[in-house]
């Protein structure tokens, strides 16, 4: 038995990101680099029949205040069913958080909110613990804000007050590596697993599987998943592949 046989296994989410109805794939997250890859339900059934235990939901449209597809959201979770869901994308308030708890997700991420009203985001992590996660947004050290088109403060002093209102776990994202497929930012995942003891989420840049067995070696320091995206939509690598070489 090798040391990589013996890694606990990489969670791998891969990304249906849905906006105006289609699933498409941004560059840097930036609204008008769309590429379009067809219809949400069909990828997110693709994934689900090559073995995916979760899949990453977006609606860009409502991360970027621009419309919203909650029916779209639906109809995917409800495609497929047995995967879990983490729901993302303009979840500011009780009632779009309601909303997307009622959708079957089985997690929600909140960005931008988190960010901009910290009292109500406590508040959320301390009423629904575990299906919370908080998604950090980051270029260097610095986060950015509301479809990445702002700066929303220094990560580390984030960090701490999420820390002391006990958010459960953290997606993060390096937003120069995101839709690039320039492989992930290990040193930023290192140094976060060494200011919180939560479960990361890695997300961005992902390009190989390579990238994919770089990120189980961080496992067990806690990076317990990682977002795929373009890779998988680009035919770098299929998800099947990716399951395996994360330990599936």
């Amino acid at each position: 038995m090798n040391d990589f046989a013996s890694t606990p296994e990489l969670v791998l989410l891969p990304a249906v990101d849905v906006a105006d109805g289609k699933a498409v794939r941004l560059t840097q997250g930036e609204a008008g680099t769309e590429t379009s890859y067809g219809d949400p339900v069909d990828a997110a059934a693709d994934f689900a029949r090559q073995g995916a235990q979760w899949i990453h939901l977006v609606d860009l449209d409502a991360a970027f205040g621009r419309g919203s597809n909650a029916n779209v959201m639906r109809k995917v979770i409800k495609q497929v069913k047995g995967v879990q869901v983490e729901l993302s994308g303009g979840i500011r308030d009780d009632r779009t958080l309601e909303a997307a708890l009622e959708s079957g997700a089985s997690r929600i991420n909140l960005g931008t909110a988190a960010l901009e009203n910290p009292e109500w985001a406590a508040d959320v992590i301390n009423r629904y613990g575990e299906a919370i996660a908080v998604g950090l947004d980051v270029r260097g050290t610095t986060l950015a804000a509301r479809g990445w088109t702002r700066d929303g403060g220094d990560l580390w002093t984030v960090l701490e007050r999420l820390e002391d209102a006990g958010c459960s776990r953290y997606v993060v994202t390096d937003v120069t590596k995101d839709g690039t497929l320039r492989g992930p930012n290990i040193e930023l995942l290192r140094e976060m697993t060494q200011r919180t003891p939560k479960p990361i989420v890695a997300s961005g840049g992902v390009s190989s599987l390579d990238d994919i067995a770089a990120l189980r070696d961080l496992v067990p320091l806690g990076v317990e998943g990682a977002i795929v995206g373009k890779a998988l939509y680009a035919g770098q690598f299929t998800l099947a592949e990716a399951l395996d070489v994360a330990g599936h």
